[in-house]
């Protein structure tokens, strides 16, 4: 129980930095509603336990090589930059104020979670920090602590995708249709950010090879 609970911090901190999916949670939260922010998150939720499996069996040492990660960087960017453009663009559309029934369905918003959280950049990303965490936690003849140990992790971003969430679902209450546009305005020029971080990786990675 013990080695479960110290994992579930873990997953904690590893949600607790801004990442991509965290904003298009935030956004989908606060245009949509609670259940619709909440589907981003387990779309990533998806994608984390088959990154668990994968690293699990060794899907790690492959994506290390440079000539594999570097073009991941760079097609993640295109990957964020696109949706961080139509978060600009579409900022005033499918708006859905406390009250209001939303048109969107679960499925689509829990689609565009694992499209997010499949951006190539992304997951580099994510594989660079399950593997340090799960890395220490891998014994050959110990296979069921690696499983607890991921399932603790899950359970530490799923408490944090729900925190998040209903503070959101509480804020959007407050807020008006004015507001909640600019916040997906600033969510896009946010992913733009994250985009032109991956960039930045893509060039560093080619430059130390020059």
């Amino acid at each position: 129980m013990s080695l479960f609970l110290t994992y579930v911090l873990a997953g904690l901190s590893i949600a607790m930095p801004v990442g991509a999916i965290t904003v298009e949670m935030t956004k989908q939260g606060l245009k949509k509603g609670f259940m619709q922010g909440w589907a981003v998150g387990l779309g990533g939720m998806t994608i984390d336990v088959i990154l668990i499996f994968a690293l699990y069996m060794g899907l790690a040492s492959v994506l290390s090589i440079p000539y594999i990660q570097l073009p991941m960087w760079l097609v993640g960017a295109g990957f964020l930059f696109l949706i961080g453009y139509d978060s600009i663009k579409n900022a005033d559309q499918g708006i859905i104020l406390d009250g209001e029934k939303s048109d969107a369905t679960f499925f689509s918003t829990y689609r565009n979670g694992i499209v997010v959280a499949l951006s190539p950049g992304n997951l580099v990303f994510w594989i660079s920090v399950f593997g340090a965490v799960l890395a220490d936690s891998y014994d050959a003849n110990e296979k069921a602590s690696f499983l607890i140990v991921g399932a603790g992790i899950l359970t530490g971003i799923l408490l944090h995708d729900i925190g998040l969430l209903s503070i959101v679902s509480i804020t959007r209450k407050a807020m008006n249709r004015t507001m909640i546009k600019w916040f997906s305005i600033v969510a896009g020029v946010v992913l733009i950010g994250f985009a032109m971080y991956f960039i930045y990786n893509f060039i560093d990675g080619v430059s130390s090879y020059l």
